[in-house]
């Protein structure tokens, strides 16, 4: 009696993928030894009769018939989920079983755990069917240094050649760094490839083009036969990356040094004077240039000749600072008995006008051709022609009220000559201070010629007067 189908249950999952391969026909051998009456037993059977149609025995055999259907079926789907499949790391192949559903679950079962820069194909979410063929590359970093442009990339490839390849690096005529045949590990590699370029040069008034994978300019130049002397250099930095297409000029240097000393201005102090008048400045200490010691680097370039470059400096002189006291004493606007007197005219006459004016001799100076001492006197800083002309004009009023006031005119036959100029010098230096008499002469010295003033040749009219 055979068991009925669909009675059986599956085994669990865990007791089918225990023991070996061949499991299903040693069970069937076992089953044949311990039941020979099974389907396939190849025992010598004795000719049995026919067991007696009693209940009870069918009821010891209807169980064993159950077992043995459910261990047959076991089989089977033991046999099915079985895979065999070719996996190949790295360019490894090898051929195994396994009840791994997609191509993830295979790679955790073998200890793979792929990166981001690893390739996997089939991808890892594909279903696994029975003959399939999955191939893990490992990725393998490479610091590749292209024509001077560095950059880090990532490559499956095995060797140097093949990582060219796959990049698309046209490393024809180039220079590399290793061999194309070297292994690259998983560790990767650094890499540096030169591809050959085209350089022209223009020395001495020739061109010259070669094709060059050179490192740096200084290296091509000398593929190009060309010399350099000791200061001789290139229109581009020579340890530079020389360029596809790039034209690059030799100059030819010549130069010296040359030593230059120079003055260092002096700075200028002004402090604040409440007994000066203001625009009066009086020169305490006077300034004194430095001196400094400079070092020019001499360049001629191709023949011509370039601005010199300070290469270094020494001070050997400190400037001395000029000291000056600024006026600051507001300037009196009027002096009784001297505000309506033509001060201009006489101003003239005495000095041109010239607030700065200065005799040959050194001895008077100013509009009005104040002595040092006269000057003083009158509470007048330093000398005359230091002094602003409202300050020269307030004190030779100060001097004229002081001396007395001559009614008169004070003009002669002209100017400059023994009338206004004599007369001048009297009334502001007191010599020959006899004074005019009605229609006559002014008395006096007679006046110098003022230095830078050119001498009229005469004076139309009766010439100037000090009363309008």
């Amino acid at each position: 009696m055979s068991p009925r189908p669909g009675l059986g249950s599956r085994p669990r999952e865990h007791s089918i993928r225990c023991g070996h391969r061949r499991h299903p026909r040693a069970l069937r051998r076992a089953l044949r030894r311990a039941h020979p009456w099974a389907p396939g037993g190849g025992g010598r059977g004795r000719r049995r009769k026919a067991p007696p149609p009693a209940t009870g025995g069918l009821r010891r055999v209807l169980p064993q018939a159950l077992v043995v259907a459910c261990l047959a079926g076991g089989t089977t789907a033991f046999v099915a989920d079985d895979k065999a499949v070719r996996l190949t790391v790295d360019g490894v192949p090898r051929t195994l079983h396994t009840f791994a559903d997609d191509i993830g679950e295979l790679l955790a079962e073998q200890g793979l755990a792929p990166g981001a820069h690893d390739i996997v194909a089939p991808a890892p979410g594909a279903a696994l069917a029975d003959g399939d063929e999955v191939a893990v590359r490992y990725g393998r970093p490479v610091s590749l240094t292209l024509d001077g442009q560095r950059r880090q990339v990532w490559t499956t490839a095995h060797t140097v050649d093949g990582a060219l390849r796959q990049l698309g690096v046209r490393a024809e005529g180039a220079y590399l760094s290793v061999s194309r045949s070297a292994a690259i590990s998983r560790r990767g590699l650094a890499l540096d490839v030169r591809t050959e370029r085209t350089v022209t040069f223009l020395a001495d008034g020739r061109e010259r083009t070669v094709r060059t994978n050179a490192a740096t300019v200084r290296e091509a130049v000398e593929e190009a036969g060309i010399v350099l002397a000791d200061e001789d250099t290139t229109s581009v930095p020579p340890a530079s990356f020389p360029r596809d297409g790039q034209t690059v000029t030799i100059l030819r240097i010549t130069g010296g040094e040359e030593i230059r000393e120079e003055p260092v201005p002096f700075a200028v102090e002004r402090t604040p004077d409440p007994t000066l008048f203001a625009g009066t400045e009086v020169v305490d200490r006077q300034g004194m240039p430095g001196v400094r010691r400079v070092t020019y680097a001499l360049r001629t370039v191709n023949g011509v000749r370039q601005k010199p470059r300070v290469t270094s400096e020494e001070t050997v002189h400190e400037p001395v600072p000029e000291r000056i006291r600024v006026g600051t004493r507001r300037l009196p606007g009027s002096v009784a008995g001297a505000d309506g007197l033509n001060w201009g005219a006489l101003a003239a006459c005495e000095s041109g006008g010239r607030a700065d004016a200065v005799d040959p001799s050194g001895t008077y100076g100013g509009l009005y051709q104040f002595d040092a001492g006269t000057w003083r006197a009158l509470g007048g800083t330093g000398t005359a022609q230091e002094a602003p002309a409202a300050e020269q004009t307030y004190r030779a009023k100060k001097l004229y009220v002081s001396r007395g006031r001559r009614r008169g005119r004070i003009a002669g036959r002209g100017c400059p000559g023994e009338g206004v100029r004599a007369a001048g010098r009297a009334l502001v230096s007191g010599v020959g201070a006899r004074g005019p008499g009605r229609g006559g002469k002014a008395q006096g010295k007679r006046a110098p010629r003022f230095s830078g003033r050119r001498r009229p040749d005469r004076w139309v009219g009766t010439g100037p007067t000090l009363y309008r």
